[in-house]
């Protein structure tokens, strides 16, 4: 099954199925979201059991998979899952979660950061994507929670994401656009959750405590709403380089492609109700039905791969 994927592609997978109930939860279909995030909870749990068993059973394949440019997606995967847990309302296990990502982050980081070369893949941005995570997390649970120093933390972690994308960036290669197997769109899936950080952050301050003054929030919402356009433009031009090089066929990266269509999806609704914009509304559920309808021609790819046995490409 797509769980049973190398850890890369499993957290990829989690990340994407995550992410898809989070969306499903914004546009009130509840009962849809929490079936899919009963699956995204078993896919977390063979994750994090293979996680443990390599680190204690084959160290050297652990350290080989954690310095792969996907080696952050237990990170990422970890924070996705907690915020939706957050909003079922099960704070414990939200900042049981968070806590646990939190562990791994600076390991993982460092260990992916520095084996980056030059012209790397897509996941080269899942440092951003594990750090805006991160902020994800901690800025639903201060809003949860009321706790200040959270957001606080929250904040820290946004403007670090955002230096790590520009750094990520420096090592990207651009000839994935057209040539990528699908982790590729991770480019401007770690915008997404840039922006849904900071929709967060705003969110959260506007939930009874005082974090930051008017400058400051106005600083915060120039940059939210720049992250978020600037998500689309890439989001368009991911989906004609779509178009212009078709790459037909299932590929284990192509759980990295439906993260970031959910990710905008998410984005762009966050976004809707941190500023009240409410004309978002409608293009931010037709991309959560895009990145669905892809989820689900995915889950298909892997469900036929696991039965021919080439779930590879």
């Amino acid at each position: 099954m797509w769980w049973a994927e190398p850890s890369p592609a499993a957290g990829a997978a989690v990340m994407a199925t995550g992410i898809v109930s989070v969306g499903l939860h914004m546009t009130g279909d509840e009962t849809v979201s929490r079936v899919v995030l009963a699956m995204a909870c078993v896919a977390w749990a063979a994750l994090a059991a293979e996680f443990v068993l390599r680190l204690v059973g084959d160290r050297q394949r652990w350290v080989t998979e954690a310095e792969s440019p996907g080696g952050l997606t237990s990170v990422a995967a970890t924070t996705v899952l907690g915020t939706r847990i957050s909003a079922v309302g099960a704070q414990t296990a939200a900042e049981a979660l968070l806590a646990l990502a939190a562990l791994l982050w600076p390991v993982l980081l460092v260990l992916v950061v520095r084996r980056w070369r030059r012209r790397m893949p897509g996941a080269v941005f899942l440092c951003c994507v594990a750090t805006e995570g991160l902020a994800v997390l901690a800025a639903t649970l201060a809003t949860a929670e009321r706790a200040a120093w959270l957001a606080h933390t929250a904040l820290v972690l946004f403007w670090l994401g955002l230096v790590l994308y520009v750094l990520a960036l420096t090592h990207f290669d651009p000839r994935q656009v057209l040539e990528g197997a699908g982790d590729h769109w991770i480019a401007g899936g770690a915008l997404a959750i840039s922006a849904l950080a900071g929709a967060n952050l705003l969110i959260a301050g506007d939930a009874g405590m005082y974090l930051w003054n008017a400058d400051d929030r106005g600083v915060l919402r120039n940059v939210t709403v720049t992250l978020l356009v600037l998500d689309l433009v890439c989001y368009v031009v991911l989906l004609a380089a779509e178009a212009a090089r078709p790459r037909p066929g299932y590929h284990v990266l192509r759980w990295a492609t439906v993260f970031p269509m959910g990710m905008t999806a998410v984005a762009t609704l966050s976004v809707d109700t941190a500023l009240g914009v409410p004309w978002l509304t409608l293009p931010g559920r037709v991309l959560l039905w895009a990145a669905v309808a892809v989820w689900l021609a995915v889950a298909a790819g892997a469900l036929l791969a696991a039965r021919t046995g080439e779930g590879g490409g």
